[in-house]
């Protein structure tokens, strides 16, 4: 539940994906996260408390949240991955593509990221990821594809490596937290062996995809990718939001100016 200025990361995501054409959301959270279902449960005591008190753009706001869209919350018991956390979920999702959206990657974009990617997934068909540049010597941080282009920031995927040394990157395309999974991505992650102190990982699933000869595509998507997981990640997303933000930009763009 970090904050990016006034709202939570977690909203931005859900933000997002309603403003991509998405009204039913499913939250995967572990053990100490019920503050995520708090936030956006109704809370009419709440409104009701503002109110009174004649905070009513405050109470519109809280009354907004609850009704972004419809939330389903799904419990993952022990920390075993991303993989894991996504087949805590399948039960609900069946046999429909699904997007997924990983809480650290804010992606800052007159089109939403993820509305970006379903307009290329309605195109292929298949699962399909958003990627972005970094540098080389950047590349052991992240997943990186080896990919053929096929289209306009569109790539057919041969092989993912995860967090590879520099030599051995075979690009400086790096898969970012969103994702339209169909549902063989689901079969195939239930297939993989769960090993005592390793992770289920998703990319395990697009290795065995791949192999088997499916396509898998990725999109190099348009906007500014903010890594909240990271220190400075959060604080670049803090300050280039709060310069955006309508209340506190021009105080914020002013203290900035006078430090130098």
């Amino acid at each position: 539940m970090l904050p990016i200025v006034d709202k939570p990361v977690i909203q931005y995501l859900v933000e997002e994906a309603v403003a991509s054409g998405i009204n039913e959301i499913i939250f995967v959270t572990g053990r100490g996260k019920r503050a995520i279902e708090d936030h956006f449960d109704n809370a009419a005591e709440l409104e009701y408390f503002l109110e009174k008190r004649g905070k009513h753009e405050l109470a519109r706001e809280i009354r907004k949240i609850s009704s972004l869209a419809n939330f389903a919350f799904v419990r993952q018991k022990e920390p075993r991955g991303n993989g894991d956390a996504l087949l805590q979920a399948f039960h609900l999702i069946k046999d429909e593509p699904v997007a997924v959206l990983f809480g650290d990657d804010v992606v800052y974009s007159k089109t939403p990221c993820l509305k970006q990617l379903i307009v290329a997934f309605k195109k292929y068909k298949a699962p399909i990821f958003a990627l972005e540049r970094v540098p080389m010597e950047q590349v052991y941080k992240y997943g990186i594809v080896n990919a053929k282009k096929v289209a306009t920031r569109t790539y057919r995927i041969n092989a993912v490596v995860e967090k590879p040394a520099v030599k051995d990157a075979p690009s400086d395309l790096s898969i970012v937290g969103k994702y339209i999974l169909t549902p063989d991505v689901f079969y195939e992650l239930s297939r993989l062996e769960y090993k005592s102190g390793k992770e289920l990982e998703l990319t395990e699933a697009f290795k065995k995809m791949l192999k088997h000869g499916k396509k898998i595509y990725g999109y190099e998507f348009e906007g500014t990718r903010y890594d909240c997981g990271d220190k400075l990640g959060l604080l670049k997303a803090v300050v280039d939001f709060g310069l955006r933000h309508p209340d506190v930009g021009k105080g914020l763009r002013e203290h900035l100016y006078n430090l130098h």
